[in-house]
């Protein structure tokens, strides 16, 4: 009996020690784990094959935002929509989305977050809110806001939400979002208190709640790294006139693959 109860608590030991350490690991490891960022020169030069203008904004002398705006296709430019990426790579892998946009008279601006493209400055929650709002600022200068759609892809999706619920615009499209980061973590990590470890929590549901602007939510029900079963709690935040579009057997970044996404947005486009 003495041996096996020093065997349980050998192995008790074993598994607490695995538990704690990687709940140490997640928690200093996180914004790795979350962001996936590549960087480029401040003169790397776009290969873009639609007209685009770039600019750089100075936010601090340690940071600075660099914004792609592409340029409208159609014969009248009739406003612009401010796009907000996902976790990975830079503007340059997203701007295949432009045409999708400019085709129908807006303009199209992308920011790549600090430490994203030619971006620079530290990461953070509230920095990312504050230079939405700066884009947003630079927008109103041109446009008044019944002419400025805010459009936020996965993890941009929690930024967009938030700017839409501060700011009047004409419309807020959400593509792949979550319901919050800190439960789609729990997902991920259930056998954690990751609601309290999370550096970003991203509350995308709170934010509905304070839109004003027609939403329109498009998510896949194969989605595999944000479960549409997440995102499907965001339903009871909408309100009437409100969207939410699932594309069957859409996955997390095919979702333009399906005529389902296309003719809708090109329906709410031109509007």
């Amino acid at each position: 009996m003495k041996q096996n109860s020093k065997k349980w608590k050998r192995w008790l030991t074993w598994i607490l020690s695995i538990y704690l350490l990687g709940g140490v690991g997640l928690y200093y490891l996180q914004d790795i784990l979350l962001f996936h960022p590549v960087k480029l020169g401040q003169y790397h030069a776009y290969a873009f094959t639609e007209a685009h203008r770039e600019i750089n904004i100075p936010i601090s002398q340690q940071a600075t935002m660099n914004v792609v705006c592409f340029t409208s296709t159609a014969a009248v430019t009739k406003g612009v929509v401010l796009y907000f990426h996902g976790n990975k790579n830079n503007i340059g892998w997203y701007a295949r989305y432009a045409p999708y946009f400019t085709k129908h008279g807006y303009e199209l601006w992308m920011m790549d977050y600090p430490g994203f493209g030619k971006s620079t400055g530290s990461l953070d929650e509230q920095t990312l809110y504050s230079w939405a709002l700066q884009l947003y600022k630079m927008a109103r200068s041109r446009y008044a806001a019944d002419s400025i759609i805010i459009y936020g892809k996965s993890m941009g999706t929690g930024i967009a939400a938030q700017l839409a619920s501060v700011r009047d615009c004409k419309r807020l499209i959400l593509e792949t979002p979550y319901y919050s980061l800190s439960s789609l973590a729990q997902h991920y990590f259930f056998i954690y208190p990751v609601r309290w470890m999370l550096h970003y929590k991203m509350p995308t549901g709170n934010y509905l709640q304070k839109v004003t602007a027609p939403v329109t939510i498009f998510h896949g029900t194969a989605d595999r790294l944000i479960p549409w079963s997440n995102a499907a709690r965001l339903k009871a935040r909408l309100k009437p006139g409100d969207a939410f579009i699932s594309i069957d057997g859409g996955g997390h970044n095919n979702l333009f693959d399906f005529s389902q996404t296309t003719t809708r947005l090109d329906s709410l486009l031109s509007q």
